[in-house]
C-alpha cells in the first residue's frame, strides 16, 4: 500500500517510528509533509498528505501533530479526504469499517510511537464494510460538494 505521511515538529518521533515500521511491513511510504526543522506548521503537512490521498498518489495517509486536532481539521478541508483523529486501535478500526476514512490523524503528545504502530496497523488492515455505511459516506461527499445530504438516496 502507498501511504503518505506528514507531521509538524511535535509529531516527528512518532512519524520516524511509523515510517520504519511501515517500510518493514512492505508498504511504500511517501514522506510528503514531514517536518525537518525546529518548528513547522501543521496545515502544510496536512495539505501535502491530503492532496496525495485525494489525488491518488497515495492509498491512505497518516498525519501527526501535537494534539492531532489541527491536522485533522486541515486535512478535512480537501475534497475527497475523510480524516479521522483517533487515540486507540479500536477507533482506527471503526473509522475504516464505517466511515471509509482515508487519512488517520494522531496526537504526537498523547500517543507513544509504539502505540501509534498498533493504531496504524489497525487502520491499514481494516476494510470498509460498505452497505448502509456507503450511503453515509456518500452523504458526507454530498456535504463536501455543497449538496443537502438528505437528497442522497438510500442504497440498502
Amino acid at each position: 500500500m502507498r501511504i503518505a505521511i506528514g507531521s509538524d515538529h511535535r509529531g516527528t518521533s512518532v512519524v520516524a517510528r511509523l515510517e520504519e515500521w511501515m517500510r518493514g511491513e512492505g508498504h511504500q511510504v511517501l514522506p510528503v509533509g514531514v517536518c525537518t526543522g525546529e518548528s513547522c506548521d501543521y496545515p502544510d503537512a496536512a495539505w501535502a498528505v491530503a492532496r496525495a490521498v485525494a489525488g491518488g498518489d497515495a492509498d491512505r495517509g497518516v498525519l501527526v501533530c501535537g494534539s492531532g486536532i489541527g491536522v485533522s481539521m486541515a486535512a478535512n478541508k480537501v475534497d475527497g479526504v475523510r480524516a479521522a483523529l483517533v487515540h486507540e486501535a479500536e477507533a482506527a478500526t471503526m473509522t475504516r469499517r464505517h466511515n471509509d476514512a482515508n487519512v488517520l490523524c494522531l496526537s504526537g503528545e498523547r500517543v507513544s510511537p509504539q502505540q501509534a504502530v498498533g493504531i496504524v496497523h489497525a487502520f491499514l488492515e481494516t476494510a470498509f464494510e460498505g452497505g448502509r455505511h456507503a450511503r453515509r459516506v456518500a452523504k458526507m461527499a454530498a456535504i463536501e460538494s455543497g449538496t443537502d445530504p438528505s437528497t442522497v438516496a438510500a442504497a440498502d
